[in-house]
């Protein structure tokens, strides 16, 4: 009896047996999978979308649109937080500045001096000469708004051609604030004793400023055409008069008359400073010629010299 031991055939080995020269189709068959599947979910959103209802289109395209706008939302965030920074930042500097202000303020004294502006010359002035005044006249409000001895400020004889003037270009001088603006002549609000007309024709010069005293201003802008007008107003009216004492510091290339506003500045200069020369160079535009008395000489008296032309003066001193 013969027994038949079964002949195991030999393990070949597996191997890729794609010929060399067969393309790989595998990538683009998945490829083009992908392609048909996004298709498909773009044909299956779509269908989605229809079987929604407006209302919840609606709550869907303002879901995505946040969800693209998020770096946009985070950018602005930002930004606004800087801002505020910025705010805050801004609001301690200004409160700063304001107790500043407030500290500076605190060092103003007022002066008890009383300070006229005699507008009763309406009728000896041209309209435009009316306008310089008006000008001169706003400079001395700002000035004594911001001094540190601000005088007691009064406009007196207010009316004809510089009211309409003042109403038709600057009408907020209504509410001007630390001013009197009175029709009456100054002679029926002030005591005559008290009142000294500031003059550049008096034969009197000041040395010092009495605090007690109230002091006119004329204001006229005339260019010369009234000289001495001021002088013979306090003469007849018996009223006190002088002039600055410019020509104890100053040498000046033009007549010792000055604008309103000059004359109105020298005054609260003075108050602080208490020194004339200051108070007079602080204030005389250049074009006056002025220089320390002593220190003048020809040359520099031609080099500073200019034609007095429009020169915006009043007849007081």
């Amino acid at each position: 009896m013969s027994s038949e031991t079964p002949t195991e055939s030999p393990e070949v080995p597996t191997e890729n047996t794609m010929p060399p020269d067969v393309p790989d189709v595998e990538g683009k068959v998945k490829s083009s999978d992908s392609q048909v599947d996004r298709q498909v979910e773009g044909s299956d959103e779509v269908e989605c979308l229809e079987s929604l209802s407006k209302r919840q289109r609606k709550k869907l395209l303002k879901q995505k649109q946040w969800e693209e706008q998020k770096d946009l939302r985070r950018q602005k965030r930002k930004e606004k937080r800087q801002k505020r920074k910025l705010e805050r930042q801004s609001k301690l500097d200004s409160n700063s500045e304001e107790s500043g202000r407030k500290r500076m303020r605190r060092e103003v004294v007022p002066s008890t001096l009383r300070l006229i502006v005699d507008c009763s010359f309406d009728d000896l002035m041209v309209l435009k000469d009316v306008k310089k005044l008006h000008k001169q006249i706003q400079r001395c409000y700002a000035e004594n708004r911001k001094a540190f001895h601000p005088v007691q400020f009064y406009l007196t004889s207010h009316g004809g051609q510089l009211k309409s003037n003042m109403n038709e270009n600057d009408k907020g001088w209504v509410n001007w604030k630390d001013i009197q603006i009175r029709t009456e002549h100054y002679s029926e609000l002030i005591k005559k004793e008290d009142l000294v007309y500031l003059t550049s024709d008096s034969p009197d010069v000041l040395s010092d400023l009495d605090e007690k005293k109230a002091y006119v201003i004329g204001g006229l802008v005339d260019h010369n055409h009234h000289k001495g007008i001021t002088y013979k107003k306090a003469v007849e009216q018996g009223i006190g008069h002088a002039q600055l004492p410019l020509g104890n510091f100053v040498k000046m290339n033009s007549r010792k008359v000055l604008a309103v506003n000059h004359v109105f500045e020298i005054i609260l200069a003075y108050l602080e400073k208490r020194d004339w020369k200051e108070a007079f160079f602080s204030v005389l535009p250049q074009r006056k010629g002025a220089v320390p008395l002593g220190e003048a000489n020809d040359s520099s008296t031609r080099a500073l010299s200019e034609k007095e032309g429009e020169d915006n003066d009043s007849d007081s001193n």
